[in-house]
């Protein structure tokens, strides 16, 4: 007889839901392959969820917990906003898995719960972006248009690297690549006066700090 739970936890079938989806997609996300790559049976995935849309949600929640929640607590304790906003892009281009899980779900978005939470969890990312550009003196529109040049080029990265990986630069090179990108993302307080971009009216300027 079964036995069940095999002591994995309902987050457990849901991380191994999103390791799938990181490597094949949505569609990977199956009962029996899934209980195979856990070393367990069926039993155990109906003893916390009664059918694959509700694992769906599981996940869909635990990444949206770490892609949000757990990132923004990790950098919460850097007060100035400058080196905030750098140990973010440190954190969100450390792992390419979590870049192909965002494109595996971005390429779902007609599914209806997989689309509702990619928009928030993309909508959640560039608003703290935004605050955090802002906290560096930017005006509300000087800060929504680097924050999404920010954001923009993080996807970007995140496509280059899936589709054209022997092209993305690695190791040393890439260190430098990420000099380059910090040097173009993000203002320093002594440049933000030239970081204004023509034409954006900047009268609700944000003081420097965090």
């Amino acid at each position: 007889m079964d036995t069940p739970r095999q002591n994995l936890t309902a987050d457990d079938w849901a991380a191994a839901a999103l390791e799938a989806m990181a490597s094949s997609g949505i569609e990977a996300v199956a009962v029996e392959p899934l209980a195979r790559s856990l070393g367990v049976t069926k039993g155990s995935f109906y003893w916390h969820f009664p059918n694959r849309e509700a694992l769906m949600r599981r996940a869909l929640e635990l990444w949206e917990r770490q892609e949000t929640d757990d990132m923004i607590i990790a950098v919460a304790d850097v007060s100035d906003p400058y080196d905030r906003i750098v140990k973010l892009f440190k954190r969100a281009n450390a792992s390419h898995r979590a870049g192909r899980l965002y494109l595996a779900l971005a390429a779902a978005s007609d599914h209806a719960h997989v689309g509702t939470v990619v928009r928030r969890v993309s909508a959640r990312r560039m608003n703290y972006l935004h605050e955090c550009y802002q906290a560096l003196g930017l005006g509300e529109p000087d800060a929504k248009l680097w924050s999404t040049f920010a954001y923009a080029t993080f996807i970007g990265n995140q496509q280059v690297h899936r589709d054209a990986p022997e092209t993305f630069p690695e190791g040393a090179e890439f260190s430098q690549y990420f000099k380059l990108m910090i040097k173009m993302l993000i203002p320093r307080a002594r440049d933000i006066e030239s970081a204004r971009v023509p034409g954006t009216a900047d009268k609700h300027a944000a003081p420097p700090g965090p």
